[in-house]
């Protein structure tokens, strides 16, 4: 059975010369900001400038570049994968669960962005996969389906975020329905703005410029 969450961050303190490089690093692939820069490279200029100001995958596509969001959306939740995959392998749970949470908070506060980043939905699929394949399969399937049907991006975000702790609980696993209250906290702090547009319908829907 897996150690709770506070018992895995003070592994920090009882390991600082395997945890801490891994987290650092973790925390530096968290910071890439995709989305900033396919839209540079793309010609589009900054995305930040434009829609929400956010660079996530939705901002991304009120360029009108379905293919720049596809692909920002893919690199944001495969660096959260990717950040959790490698820590995993080197140093097992405890490492992969300290990743996901450098990773996650590198995206949302970039050092390369003067700490102003995205609101992490993407990496936070992306780890929640790599983290549960099964977990993160109902997350994915949970966001789609409420953007499908009511077709805003952050009501589907919201929801993914509330419902994935409890499918981590469902399959048993305590450290990682932890880890998903975690990051669910701070993607709900991040989306506030867009909770109030909902609440007053005035949220764009996906799709608007």
């Amino acid at each position: 059975m897996y150690s709770d969450l506070f018992i895995v961050i003070t592994q920090v303190f009882a390991a600082p010369d395997w945890f801490l490089p891994a987290i650092a690093v973790a925390y530096l692939i968290g910071s890439i900001p995709f989305g900033l820069l396919l839209t540079r490279l793309a010609g589009l200029g900054d995305v930040r400038k434009i829609g929400s100001g956010n660079i996530g995958t939705t901002n991304v596509l009120r360029t009108g570049r379905k293919d720049l969001a596809a692909a920002t959306l893919v690199l944001d939740a495969g660096k959260g994968a990717v950040a959790v995959l490698l820590a995993d392998h080197f140093l097992g749970v405890n490492g992969a669960v300290l990743a996901a949470i450098a990773s996650f908070l590198g995206h949302l506060f970039p050092i390369f962005l003067g700490f102003r980043g995205g609101k992490g939905v993407a990496t936070f699929l992306g780890i929640a996969l790599a983290m549960h394949p099964l977990v993160g399969a109902a997350a994915c399937a949970t966001w789609v389906l409420v953007a499908v049907i009511f077709r805003y991006s952050s009501l589907a975000a919201l929801a993914c975020a509330a419902l994935t702790p409890v499918y981590a609980l469902y399959w048993y696993d305590h450290l990682r329905m932890e880890l998903a209250i975690l990051l669910a906290a701070f993607i709900f702090i991040k989306h506030r703005a867009n909770i109030v547009r909902l609440l007053k319908g005035e949220e764009p829907k996906i799709g608007a410029k």
